[in-house]
């Protein structure tokens, strides 16, 4: 009888049979790698071929001279004032901005925490299509593209753009920075807690369900309480992002800290700028080190 040739079938040699191995297939890691070789080659080359490329400013003397120049500005070097830095109703005036950043944060993280809550439940397929689902009807699916197009639009939408789209509205000050803080990670927050509840066991929901609950006693008392403790843990890794993001917001004098270094960039007070920075750093450790001892309390 003729030997059958095929994938994982014998092949005869000699009177004796031996399997073909299969094919050896890339692995993820490695796929991934490369791709992201081949995506940075790329994105480089794209820059340094465009035209309005500064080769020769970047790769100079002069670049290294004017950095020189801004280093020494910031430490008072290259002023005969007094610096900044010195000035105790300075310190006292960025600490007050700093205090105001702070609350900026929170009231933003506070915002999107309470916006996405009301909706990422609503974000999620199979509470809205799948198996979590009451019946199938344009009545539950036409809310669940509405959620899912609310959290990609307003997450699509830098901050610094919601910021600049607000102040028109509200005219200058910390609100609208707060706002378009708010509705950007609210975005954010919305679609990674609808990412929860899709990822869900839905086991325990659907025996809950078999014992008579209705739709809300399930959402309720099965689903909220099983995603709850991740979305608090996302919410303080988002608190960590909005207070590192106050500061690109204030360009549009829209508050904080932001809105004072702009301007001090803008007239050359480089001290002050270094005073800024300082507390900006002190607020970013902050910030830091209070979000990672409230997670380890959630875990």
């Amino acid at each position: 009888m003729a030997a059958q040739y095929g994938r994982g079938e014998p092949v005869a040699r000699g009177g004796a049979t031996a399997p073909i191995a299969p094919a050896r297939r890339i692995g993820f890691l490695a796929a991934s790698a490369v791709i992201a070789f081949v995506m940075a080659l790329a994105a480089w080359a794209t820059i340094i071929g465009d035209d309005n490329f500064p080769s020769r400013n970047v790769f100079s003397l002069d670049s290294v001279a004017r950095a020189a120049d801004f280093a020494g500005g910031m430490v008072g070097a290259e002023s005969s004032a007094s610096p900044a830095f010195y000035n105790p109703d300075e310190w006292a005036e960025k600490a007050r901005l700093a205090g105001e950043t702070l609350a900026m944060s929170v009231a933003a993280a506070g915002l999107a925490a309470l916006g996405a809550l009301a909706l990422f439940m609503f974000g999620a397929r199979n509470v809205m299509m799948g198996s979590l689902a009451p019946y199938r009807s344009p009545f539950w699916t036409a809310p669940f593209f509405l959620v899912r197009g609310l959290f990609t639009v307003s997450r699509a939408v830098p901050e610094l753009v919601w910021a600049m789209i607000l102040v028109f509205v509200f005219t200058q000050g910390t609100l609208p920075g707060v706002i378009a803080l708010a509705i950007h990670n609210g975005g954010i927050l919305g679609k990674l807690g609808s990412e929860i509840v899709e990822g869900l066991d839905t086991r325990p929901m659907r025996a809950l369900r078999s014992t008579g609950a209705g739709r809300m006693q399930v959402l309720l008392y099965g689903v909220l309480p099983e995603a709850l403790p991740k979305f608090i843990t996302y919410l303080f890794y988002r608190w960590e992002v909005i207070i590192r993001t106050t500061i690109v917001v204030g360009f549009v004098a829209a508050g904080g800290l932001g809105t004072e270094f702009r301007l001090a960039m803008s007239h050359f007070k480089f001290t002050e700028v270094t005073l800024i920075l300082f507390w900006y750093l002190v607020l970013v450790l902050f910030v830091d080190i209070v979000s990672g001892q409230l997670r380890r309390l959630g875990n």
